[in-house]
């Protein structure tokens, strides 16, 4: 038995000191720097308006990481084809503006698995070495790499969910704004213009690249009609709807602006009134769990502890 215990901790110890000379290797080769000429989409780049950004308001991404090479780009659109939905994965990446593609999204959600594999490999070890393992310590690595990448997709979820509701709650403020610009006398691309120079939220972020769009060439109503597209946001669709409309027949735009910014406050109110509702009831799970059965027992305890001394 003494024997056996020897053999598996210098076999644990020799599993860990492999794992950590090959990351050590992994590091330094990731560290070598690249010789040679720029890759043809670097050299293209600045001459693109879909891969490149004139205003500075987002970085080049041609393979999901600034630099990358070409290798690297063609990884990840084999990791995102084979893995997931390409367009889902850019829907989601473009609501939270994350600077990359479906395949660097696929990269990096592979690096967090293989982080994971490390580190349940490591806890692997650690159980095993101290005798605590079982028949179940080797699904450890697998249930870590596995966590890893699900709550690296959860990051993104979270995140362009957050951005998405912040772009709700400034909607308001964004379409009156717009509205007293052209109620001052200006055009519709110079009151977005306008809006998205001097706004600081995502919103009036949305309304640069709306801007950009424009300069580079794209009508501006197939520009907003992108910007709702993406986004998918209600009201912010039906506001959009009504200006291609608008701007199509030649209405007047400011009294449209005005009407849908209120029935979005509106909504807003109803959105906050359902949130607090939820709350309420959510707020009654520790009591109806927790503060009432201790309350009952408090109250019941000390009654059957005296019967039970008077029954003795």
């Amino acid at each position: 038995m003494v024997r056996v215990t020897t053999a598996l901790d210098a076999g644990a110890v020799s599993i860990a000191w492999g794992v950590a000379l090959g990351v050590g290797v992994l590091l330094i080769v990731s560290r070598t720097p690249r010789w040679g000429a720029a890759s043809l989409h670097r050299r293209i780049a600045p001459y693109l308006r879909d891969l490149a950004d004139p205003l500075g308001i987002e970085p080049v991404t041609v393979s999901g990481r600034a630099g990358s090479g070409g290798s690297r780009a063609r990884l990840g659109v084999r990791l995102a084809r084979s893995i997931g939905d390409e367009a889902e994965i850019t829907g989601r990446l473009r609501r939270a503006a994350w600077v990359m593609d479906a395949g660097g999204f696929r990269q990096r959600q592979l690096l967090w698995a293989l982080t994971g594999l490390f580190v349940g490999g490591l806890v692997a070890v650690l159980l095993t070495m101290t005798q605590r393992g079982g028949a179940l310590v080797g699904a450890v690595p697998l249930l870590a790499a596995f966590a890893a990448a699900v709550a690296y997709d959860s990051t993104l979820t979270r995140a362009a969910s957050a951005r998405r509701t912040r772009m709700q709650e400034e909607l308001p403020t964004v379409l009156e704004f717009l509205a007293l610009c052209l109620s001052a006398g200006e055009g519709m691309l110079d009151a977005v213009r306008r809006v998205s120079a001097v706004g600081s939220g995502e919103l009036a972020a949305e309304l640069r690249r709306v801007v950009l769009a424009v300069d580079t060439g794209e009508p501006l109503p197939d520009a907003l009609s992108a910007l709702s597209t993406r986004f998918d946001l209600p009201a912010l669709t039906r506001a959009v709807d009504q200006l291609v409309a608008a701007l199509g027949r030649g209405a007047p735009l400011a009294q449209v602006l005005h009407a849908h910014a209120s029935d979005a406050r509106e909504e807003a109110k109803r959105a906050l009134i359902e949130g607090a509702g939820r709350k309420e009831i959510t707020m009654l799970i520790p009591l109806v769990f927790a503060i009432l059965p201790l309350s009952v027992l408090f109250a019941v305890f000390p009654g059957i502890l005296m019967l039970r001394i008077g029954l003795g």
